[in-house]
C-alpha cells in the first residue's frame, strides 16, 4: 500500500508542478500580446503625429506643432510606461530581474551582476501579517502550504491509528 501512496503524491507533484509551468507560460504569452499591442498602438501614435506635422507645414507653412501633438506624446509615454511594467512583470514570471546599471536580464539571487559586474542591492524581505492569530496566506505560497497541512493530516491520521 505504501507503493502506491508514494506513486500518487509523486503524480501529484507532477501533476501541480506541469500545471504551474503551464500556467507562468500562458501569463508571459498574455503579457506578451499586451506589449505587442501597445508598441502597435505606438506606431499609430507616430504615424498620427506624421500626418499632423506634414499637414501643418503644408497647411501653415511653419512647424509649430506642440500644442497639436501634446496628446499623442503624453499616450506614447503611458504606453511606454506600461510596456516595462508588463516586461517587469515577465520578468518576475521568470525569477529573473534587471541590472540596475546595464539593464541585462539577471537571475533575482544574483548579488552581482555577471555582465557588468555591478553589485545589485537585496531585494527587502516579503512581510507576512498576523490576522486573528493566523498568517496571512501568500496567493504564490498557498499551494505549498495546502499540500504541507494535507501531508500534516495525513501523519496525524496514521498516529491516531496506532
Amino acid at each position: 500500500m505504501d507503493f502506491f501512496e508514494k506513486l500518487g503524491k509523486k503524480a501529484t507533484e507532477t501533476f501541480n508542478s506541469a500545471a504551474e509551468k503551464t500556467n507562468r507560460i500562458a501569463s508571459e504569452t498574455k503579457l506578451k500580446f499586451k506589449i505587442n499591442d501597445c508598441k502597435s498602438k505606438i506606431k499609430d501614435l507616430y504615424q498620427d503625429i506624421g500626418k499632423i506635422v506634414y499637414q501643418k507645414f503644408v497647411l501653415d507653412g511653419n512647424l509649430e506643432i506642440k500644442e497639436d501633438i501634446e496628446e499623442q506624446l503624453s499616450k506614447i509615454s503611458d504606453f511606454t510606461k506600461q510596456i516595462e511594467e508588463y516586461e517587469m512583470q515577465i520578468l518576475e514570471l521568470r525569477d529573473l530581474k534587471q541590472c540596475d546599471s546595464c539593464k541585462n536580464k539577471i537571475d533575482r539571487s544574483a548579488k552581482f551582476c555577471p555582465e557588468c559586474g555591478a553589485e545589485q542591492p537585496e531585494e527587502p524581505a516579503q512581510e507576512v501579517e498576523i490576522v486573528d492569530g493566523e498568517e496571512e496566506v501568500n496567493p504564490e505560497n498557498e499551494e505549498e502550504e495546502n499540500s504541507t497541512e494535507s501531508v500534516d493530516e495525513e501523519a496525524s491520521s496514521e498516529d491516531n491509528k496506532e
